[in-house]
């Protein structure tokens, strides 16, 4: 019989002072899912002003500005989010969709500055639409920034 040398030591693959380095496949797993998901919220945040923002620049210009605003800023964050590996980031997109939703209740309660005929308008399908995005966006945002270690 012939014995066949093995190419490696099968005792120790490395030396008791090479770094050994692991990774924890949930934590990986679940760290892609959440800034997937808030990547696509932000996304969502933006294409839904985006098409509201037709009508705005008729009605009023500065409402327009602002959700062109938003639009940069979801989709600066929607990219910081999937490339950046901070808290920070998951604490920004809470925030940012936190105070669009504010401004959808101010703008259905009192109103803003010379737009005032949305006033009571709760049921418009696309400000539902937003508010649900933006509802997602906030609690996984904010999910993911308590449940990952400080930096």
């Amino acid at each position: 019989m012939s014995t066949v040398a093995q190419p490696y030591p099968t005792s120790k693959p490395y030396p008791s002072s090479a770094p050994r380095h692991t990774i924890d496949v949930r934590a990986a797993i679940h760290d892609a899912a959440t800034r997937a998901t808030l990547a696509v919220g932000l996304g969502g945040i933006a294409v839904i002003h985006a098409v509201d923002s037709v009508g705005k620049w008729s009605e009023t210009r500065y409402i327009f500005w602002m959700y062109m605003a938003l639009i940069v800023a979801s989709m600066a964050l929607a990219a910081l989010t999937l490339f950046h590996r901070s808290r920070a980031t998951f604490l920004a997109a809470a925030g940012l969709a936190a105070t669009v939703m504010a401004g959808f209740v101010v703008n259905r309660t009192v109103g803003l500055p010379g737009a005032m005929d949305d006033i009571g308008n709760w049921t418009e399908p696309l400000g539902l639409a937003s508010l649900v995005v933006e509802g997602m966006v906030v609690a996984v945002g904010l999910g993911g920034y308590l449940a990952r270690r400080a930096d």
